[in-house]
């Protein structure tokens, strides 16, 4: 196991931190100063820490500027910064530099070393999923689904047989084309991929097939169409869907006897090509509606593998996501972000249209515009959020009704009330006409667990609701920045010490 590095000037911080981590079986190195940590991770020492501890103020350096140097060279390693100055500036700083934690002095033990091991946990988990990203094959996917694609794939890695690849825009269609491609016995010949749907329907034939010099005007020059282009391999007709009516004639003729001409010519090629075919569309529908030849339909439909949407393989959302992230990160050569827990399930609620280009899109977009390196939910692009909020409101209606119905707690969604009425003698507080979108769910359930108390004659209403409101608040916030209170102080807009006080006060701990 790499050790944890501890970098403090004071020798008594170090002796502490170094015993109470021998206590857990977690190995230490020790340093009094930035320059010491760096010429141990110029030398390679110890292949690297696991995690780096470092105080904020050192003779021959700040902690602030070892964080820089060492996030320059180990974007991935967790530092937790130790300081005595616990101020919002050098607690600010250390997040914007990269900190994993910002620590304050003087600390209660267990705390710190519970927070050095959740530091190391991450670490590991992120080696884990780096293997796994640098392993990579073409096409990702764990979900059932996409195993039938892939045993499929496989059985006709040796074939030369058409096949029809079916599926939503985005899905990955030219992927898997690709794939069958390169674990075909014309692996080693060339992989030409047209969309039929984005050249012009004047100039699809001869893009397809070629044309001769002086066969139409402007035709300077012989051309070899995609067709020869792909002598000897692949050519990967995508949108097939939307080709041309007179065109499908021609393209039935070459999967039907294998000879085709140019445009203009008057002699026949012969075509060693594997034809594989992709469309969006119902291809049985376009045959009924008679926009699609049914003899061509049964031709490309020797093999047909269906493309299952993203939304169908939702458990495989967190592995291309990590692998768009870095993907994007090398392009741009910036440090990959992460994406947190939360914001991970919230992509997995999402249904993605767009399937998994639009994720890949979302993930450029998150490397640009999200200002941390742990992306959070309210980092997510606007339709995700849109989205999110809509399948809230949705289910907090019917969830908002069954809570006033069965008295539930506040804590619950209700059904919106009326304002605080006093009751009377004999008057059932259950009784009183619920007006429809008076008010916000959550509002409304708070208010009509206050009726319900004040009904009840319970002392000290004001407290018990408060300290209610404050426990929800303050759990929330910690399990939007997995632990981290002081993030958490800074997220809910309150101090350090307010939050530290009021864990103890709620029994949070």
């Amino acid at each position: 196991m790499k050790p944890i590095w501890i970098a403090d000037d004071d020798p008594s911080i170090r002796f502490v931190l170094e015993k109470a981590l021998a206590r857990e079986a977690l190995p230490t190195r020790s340093f009094d100063s930035p320059k010491a940590v760096l010429d141990a991770l110029a030398e390679g020492a110890d292949e690297g820490p696991q995690v780096l501890i470092s105080d904020i103020r050192m003779p021959g350096g700040s902690g602030l500027e070892l964080l820089e140097q060492v996030k320059r060279q180990h974007p991935a390693l967790p530092v937790i910064i130790m300081t005595a100055y616990s101020d919002l500036d050098s607690a600010v700083a250390a997040f914007q530099g990269g900190a994993f934690e910002h620590l304050p002095k003087p600390f209660d033990l267990p705390k710190a070393v519970e927070l050095i091991r959740r530091a190391a946990e991450e670490r590991q988990r992120e080696e884990v999923a780096q293997d796994a990203l640098e392993a990579m094959p073409e096409i990702l996917g764990q979900a059932p689904a996409m195993q039938d694609v892939f045993r499929a794939i496989g059985r006709l890695s040796q074939s030369h047989v058409t096949v029809l690849i079916t599926g939503e825009s985005g899905s990955g269609k030219e992927l898997v084309a690709r794939a069958l491609h390169k674990h075909s016995p014309r692996a080693k010949g060339p992989f030409v991929a047209i969309n039929t749907a984005a050249i012009p329907k004047d100039l699809l034939e001869s893009e397809l097939f070629g044309h001769e010099r002086g066969a139409f005007t402007g035709a300077q020059a012989l051309r070899r169409g995609r067709f020869e282009q792909a002598e000897g391999g692949t050519l990967f007709l995508d949108e097939i869907g939307d080709m041309p009516f007179e065109l499908q004639t021609r393209l039935l003729r070459v999967l039907s006897d294998g000879h085709y001409y140019r445009v203009g010519g008057y002699s026949a090629i012969k075509a060693h090509v594997r034809v594989i075919a992709a469309t969006h569309q119902n291809l049985e529908q376009r045959v009924k509606e008679g926009a699609f030849r049914e003899d061509l339909y049964h031709r490309l439909n020797v093999i047909r593998l269906r493309l299952p949407p993203l939304r169908e393989r939702r458990e495989d959302i967190p592995l291309l996501a990590r692998f768009f992230l870095q993907q994007s990160a090398r392009q741009l050569e910036v440090e990959p972000k992460r994406l947190s827990e939360a914001a991970l399930d919230a992509l997995g609620a999402f249904d993605f249209p767009g399937n998994v280009r639009q994720l890949e899109n979302l993930c450029h977009w998150l490397t640009v515009m999200a200002p941390a390196q742990v992306i959070e939910v309210k980092d997510l692009p606007p339709e995700v959020l849109a989205a999110l909020d809509e399948r809230r409101r949705s289910s907090a209606a019917p969830a908002a009704a069954a809570g006033l119905a069965h008295g539930a707690p506040f804590d619950a969604p209700a059904a919106p009330i009326s304002a605080p009425v006093a009751p009377t003698a004999g008057t059932a507080v259950a009784s009183l006409p619920p007006p429809a979108g008076a008010l916000p769910d959550w509002e409304a359930a708070l208010q009509a667990e206050a009726v319900a108390l004040l009904a009840e004659g319970r002392p000290a209403v004001w407290d018990a609701l408060i300290r209610r409101v404050e426990t929800r608040l303050i759990q929330a916030a910690l399990q939007a920045t997995r632990g981290r209170r002081i993030e958490a102080a800074q997220r809910l807009g309150i101090g350090r010490n307010t939050i530290t006080r009021k864990i103890q006060a709620l029994g949070l701990e």
